[in-house]
């Protein structure tokens, strides 16, 4: 059964006005229990407005949106579903407020009437699942750590909320290397440990390729694309046609086997490809 059913849903920004816009155009899909999603498109496609419809920060101008079967907005009980699906938007640090990480951490469980030892037990959950120690950084102030300690403890405080779908817009913009590989690993990690259903927001072909195990490609507002990681990037041409790409260890691949190298092609991440160049070594060798 699907988490998340969304039927004929559109949203139009400024409706009515000269620069009206259609954000959402006519979008169906389903997220299903513990999937793990990677939802692409260049600027402009509809990513960010179809992410924030799932937690009903945005309503749409038609269609409906179902988690397990009820539609929450009709039923007037939105604060239900945000519990249900956590939503952490770009740059989310900027959020931070509290004096401390695990009060900061805290604020959301606090505000579900939570008792103090609950409370706590979830933040020093939410913090494990991010790679923080609560003995060690729970007292520190968040505003004195890295720009990827920071975004640990954005996350976290989504995670303590205990949500069932993570919904994630681009967690990894602004950091750098190191910081962006820390954070997918503990998202990684959260998927793997808990079944938490995800929906990641990525610009990065090789983020998706490592990490999701469907891809919905978004384009002019409709959805464009939908299957495995492998399915997508095997269809190159329509990709580059809307302004996308493929991991760039699937368009070496291609490059080598044009060379005439008899190899794999179909590889989309690092390790299937050093697995297939042994592959053809070994067998040079022989």
């Amino acid at each position: 059964m699907p988490s998340i059913s969304i039927r004929n849903v559109s949203y139009i920004y400024n409706e009515g006005l000269p620069f009206e816009k259609r954000a959402l155009d006519d979008v169906s899909l389903d997220i299903g229990e513990g999937e793990f999603i990677a939802l692409v498109g260049h600027t402009g496609s509809g990513k960010s407005t179809l992410v924030q419809h799932l937690n009903g920060l945005m309503e749409p101008t038609e269609g409906e949106i179902f988690y397990d079967g009820v539609d929450y907005r009709k039923k007037g009980n939105i604060a239900t579903l945000r519990q249900k699906v956590g939503l952490v938007f770009q740059y989310p640090e900027y959020q931070l407020f509290e004096e401390t990480i695990a009060k900061d951490i805290a604020y959301g469980p606090k505000n579900l009437g939570l008792s103090d030892e609950e409370v706590e037990e979830r933040v020093r959950r939410a913090m494990g699942k991010v790679g923080l120690d609560y003995d060690e950084k729970g007292e520190q102030s968040p505003f004195a750590l890295s720009g990827g300690q920071k975004r640990r403890v954005a996350i976290a405080g989504i995670l303590a909320m205990e949500p069932e779908v993570l919904v994630l817009d681009e967690p990894t913009a602004g950091l750098d290397p190191r910081g962006s590989r820390e954070i997918l690993e503990e998202i990684r990690g959260i998927f793997e440990s808990t079944g938490t259903t995800i929906v990641l927001v990525s610009h990065s072909m090789e983020e998706v390729a490592r990490l999701a195990s469907r891809v919905i490609v978004m384009d002019r507002g409709r959805v464009h694309m939908d299957g495995t990681p492998r399915e997508i990037f095997a269809r190159e041409k329509e990709l580059r046609a809307i302004g996308l790409g493929v991991p760039q260890v699937r368009r070496t691949m291609t490059d080598l086997v044009e060379k005439g190298f008899d190899i794999k092609e179909d590889c989309i991440t690092v390790d299937e490809a050093f697995d297939a160049l042994k592959t053809w070594w070994e067998g040079r060798r022989a």
